[in-house]
């Protein structure tokens, strides 16, 4: 048991190094993140060293259930290939640039249309999506409208990983607890909805009390014009969307899984793109670019990490944790234990470990729902909380704006903390 708690430990520990000291290494014209390599190497180790029953983790992996990681991972990158798919035809440009024409009071009104307008998004699409898309529009507005970036890059960022809570898709970490539970779309959506609504209008709240100063300025409101060039594809894209959205939503009740609605929503949707080109003679460069733009990282990712939690499971940790943390209490515990380990060991590990150990611990759906809550709200804690906030720091970098781990550290304790206890308030009072 020790040594595997020392390889995965190290490996964690080594995670968070690279993300904050060596994040991407380059290899000719490649830059590779660096966070999923350390984790493959970590889980390379485990398996090399003998520490994994073999045969169980390969029937882990294949195994005809819900949380088979091989078909979370179908459903998150399906769902967000549709949504690149439409950032592509340029969608998100489109509505951030129509918030900004319409903020004639000021930047006041602006960052409030823009949380609002990430919020809606973000519980149709992802927060990683969103943030992708977002962040340098808003980086090249502010540059020039020569205004500070940092309230609206922040309402964007918070926003996203908020509202990320309210629908079972909006969060890898969501697809995975709440699979491994078996709860399903509208079963997820009657309890997360009333969280998410304290969390977010709490976290807007804090928002403008950080931020109130900056937001005294005028805005012209001259933003640059977006033209959609392509609206048939641009509409057989959002009702694919849609579409997929509501089989999600009534998938349990027809027998079909969430992973395979999604996959056929994406194949369908490129079928359809590439027909429309063939027909114009055309090159389909929005698929084109679709496909560089998707989040391959995150396989082995998922995987690696997939295979140390079921070593420490098989070695008994996740099993001894669960004793040791019981199940009273257990919306008020797994809830901040879940939000501060995600910025230890990234909200998505954290996930598929406290997965194992809500279970050992025989707790309910507080715990479950608590854990929800702590993986998406840990993301704006800390860089190391989230993939959205590695890749976000990321873009800010490649603008020249710095936003060090205290200034995160800043904005987590400042809106994160009280957007959580919002959120597990909320929880509590459902689940009376």
């Amino acid at each position: 048991m020790l040594t595997a708690v020392l390889i995965c430990g190290a490996t964690c520990l080594l995670m968070i190094a690279s993300v904050l000291f060596f994040p991407k290494i380059k290899l000719g014209k490649l830059h590779i993140s660096t966070y999923w390599l350390v984790t493959l190497l970590g889980a390379g180790i485990l398996l090399l060293s003998g520490q994994a029953d073999l045969p169980a983790l390969g029937s882990a992996l294949v195994e005809n259930s819900a949380v088979n990681p091989l078909k979370i991972l179908v459903l998150f990158l399906s769902m967000t290939a549709l949504s690149v798919f439409l950032d592509e035809l340029g969608l998100f440009r489109f509505l951030a640039n129509f918030a900004i024409k319409h903020a004639r009071g000021g930047q006041k009104q602006l960052f409030f249309l823009l949380y609002i307008l990430v919020s809606v998004l973000t519980v149709f699409t992802s927060n990683d999506v969103i943030i992708l898309s977002f962040t340098p529009f808003i980086c090249y507005f502010a540059k020039s409208e020569k205004i500070d970036p940092l309230p609206y890059l922040a309402a964007e960022f918070v926003a996203a990983n908020t509202w990320s809570m309210a629908l079972i898709i909006g969060n890898p970490t969501n697809i995975y607890l709440a699979t491994a539970y078996g709860v399903e779309f509208f079963s997820y959506l009657k309890i997360s909805i009333v969280p998410t609504l304290f969390s977010g209008i709490v976290a807007l709240g804090c928002l403008y009390l950080l931020f109130r100063k900056k937001l005294s300025a005028s805005l012209s409101g001259e933003a640059q014009d977006v033209t959609l060039h392509d609206k048939p594809m641009l509409w057989i894209g959002i009702v694919h969307l849609a579409a997929c959205t509501v089989l999600l939503a009534i998938g349990s009740y027809i027998g079909v899984e969430m992973w395979l609605v999604s996959l056929c929503a994406a194949g369908s949707l490129f079928a359809f793109a590439l027909v429309s080109a063939l027909v114009r003679r055309k090159k389909p460069q929005e698929l084109l670019n679709c496909w560089k733009r998707m989040p391959y990282a995150l396989v082995p990712f998922i995987l690696s990490m997939f295979v140390m939690v079921v070593v420490l499971e098989q070695k008994g940790v996740t099993a001894a944790i669960g004793n040791f943390l019981g199940d009273d209490c257990a919306i008020w515990k797994y809830g901040p234990l879940s939000f501060l380990s995600a910025n230890l060991i990234n909200n998505i590990p954290m996930s598929v470990l406290f997965s194992s150990v809500i279970g050992e611990a025989g707790c309910g759906m507080g715990a479950m729902f608590a854990t929800v809550i702590g993986s998406n709200l840990g993301a704006f804690l800390t860089p190391i909380g989230a993939l959205a906030g590695i890749m976000w720091s990321g873009i800010l970098g490649e603008h020249g704006l710095k936003f060090g781990y205290l200034d995160f550290l800043k904005m987590g304790v400042t809106v994160a903390v009280p957007s959580l206890f919002a959120a597990l308030g909320g929880l509590a009072l459902v689940l009376l």
